[in-house]
């Protein structure tokens, strides 16, 4: 009754939203798993999600953007699996939160007071560094959507060059975070069970995904984008504050 409609949801957010509050799921599922055992399911469930969302949106994602966020990604990784068993994931849940709640601020408040001024796009090192902390959160919480999202709505892309670029960018992520998470034990025969169950419910949300982002114009999606930023962003600083001591 939990998993279900997490798993669908968090398909629709990779294949339709930017991904930006899949990770929610695997917060939903920590609420009645150990959260160890939550990431371990999750991660194939992404991973699956990942093949099927690269389709229809083939090449048509930002390169520049997209090599900056993974190359940044790979060091992130690897201080993720470095940490894990001695960072506290609640105050990394809370700074993010607290990140994602700004930019949303700022992009409402801030940002078209400044537009007469004309923008310019956020510079490479800026998306080499929201690629470390996507790496690194993605890594201790499956959350590295909302940094990704941080800077490519800075880019003011396309909706369908920023769907694109999220799917390319998270399928090197989780497949390269595979390769640790098997190493700490996180996969097991039951999560492999629960997974074969959970699969056509990715998939079915990835389907309804890429339905509703062909529908959805520009407008409503980046509206809606930010909405979902800024329920993420809440949602990690409740877990954070409730979880701290």
């Amino acid at each position: 009754m939990v998993a279900i409609p997490a798993v669908a949801f968090a398909g629709l957010s990779k294949a339709g939203l930017g991904g930006g509050a899949a990770f929610v799921s695997s917060s939903i599922l920590a609420l009645v798993l150990e959260p160890g055992e939550a990431l371990g399911i999750m991660l194939p469930l992404l991973m699956l999600a990942d093949v099927f969302s690269l389709k229809p949106y083939w090449k048509r994602w930002n390169w520049p953007a997209s090599r900056l966020l993974i190359i940044g990604a790979v060091p992130g990784i690897g201080l993720g699996g470095w940490l894990y068993t001695m960072v506290d994931a609640d105050s990394i849940r809370l700074l993010i939160g607290v990140i994602c709640v700004a930019f949303v601020l700022w992009q409402v408040g801030v940002r078209p007071a400044l537009a007469h001024h004309g923008s310019r796009a956020a510079p490479d090192w800026v998306g080499l560094l929201a690629g470390v902390m996507a790496g690194f959160t993605s890594f201790v919480s499956h959350a590295g959507g909302p940094p990704v999202a941080a800077y490519m709505l800075s880019q003011n892309p396309e909706k369908t060059e920023y769907q694109a670029t999220t799917v390319l960018v998270f399928w090197v992520v989780n497949a390269v975070k595979f390769i640790p998470y098997a190493f700490l034990g996180m996969f097991t025969l039951e999560t492999l069970r629960v997974d074969l169950i959970l699969a056509p419910f990715m998939v079915l949300g990835v389907w309804a995904g890429v339905k509703l982002h062909r529908a959805v114009p520009s407008g409503p999606f980046f509206a809606l984008t930010y909405l979902l930023l800024a329920v993420t962003g809440l949602r990690l600083i409740w877990l954070g504050l409730s979880q701290t001591p």
